[in-house]
């Protein structure tokens, strides 16, 4: 048993990896904003704490990750509050649980990304989401730098289709969307909790064919290079 904190635990992807692990045995405990969403996560197996992670000092997010065996960061603004948002809550913030990390000796660190995190400019300038893409690819490149035993994982297009449990590994070409089920990448994190191989490695993915364990254990270490 393991005992694993998610931050941001009251998103869709969040929820089902709380149910998951949970169900596996793990302790989870999953920090969310809002404390009326705490029903929702006790449903799931996991135990609810309120706190902010937008607002959280280091310390704070410290406390709250000390004991922890691995930490996956499921966060993010949503698009809420403009560009000034979405940079405090998807790079601020996740830097921020990166050191706090550090801080609780919390040495494994999941960050769920997204496909196209990497290049110089993800995203064009006047694109809606190019903030958001600049944001998540510095919180990643930071990531790499920390010393924690870290994955990124970066889901394409998220969907609600049922999962498959068969995923493709790889980057897309521009302007592709790669539909990745929501609960594709639930287990997806569940499973590199797991396998060691996945330690140190970005992990580009959408529904596909390969199985994830098998497609896990033989990630390409070049794909490491977000440049």
């Amino acid at each position: 048993m393991s005992r694993i904190v998610i931050i941001g635990g009251h998103g869709k992807v969040a929820l089902l990896l709380a149910e998951l692990l949970a169900a596996r045995g793990d302790e989870v405990i999953s920090l969310i904003r809002d404390p009326a969403q705490a029903a929702d996560i006790s449903a799931t197996g996991a135990t609810p704490l309120g706190l902010s992670v937008e607002e959280a000092t280091e310390t704070e997010l410290a406390a709250a990750l000390k004991g922890a065996d691995a930490v996956v960061w499921s966060a993010g603004a949503g698009g809420k509050g403009g560009p000034a948002r979405t940079d405090a809550v998807d790079r601020r913030a996740a830097i921020r649980s990166m050191e706090a990390a550090r801080a609780a000796e919390a040495s494994r660190y999941i960050m769920i990304s997204w496909i196209g995190s990497h290049g110089g400019e993800p995203l064009a300038a006047d694109h809606p989401l190019h903030t958001y893409a600049q944001a998540k690819l510095a919180a990643d490149r930071h990531l790499q730098t920390t010393g924690l035993d870290w994955t990124i994982v970066g889901p394409g297009t998220l969907t609600l289709q049922e999962p498959t449990g068969r995923i493709d590994v790889g980057r897309l070409e521009a302007g592709a969307s790669g539909p990745t089920s929501r609960a594709n990448v639930a287990a997806v994190v569940a499973a590199a909790l797991t396998e060691p191989a996945t330690i140190g490695r970005v992990i580009p993915f959408r529904d596909g064919d390969t199985p994830i364990e098998q497609a896990l254990a033989d990630v390409p270490a070049e794909l490491a290079d977000l440049s």
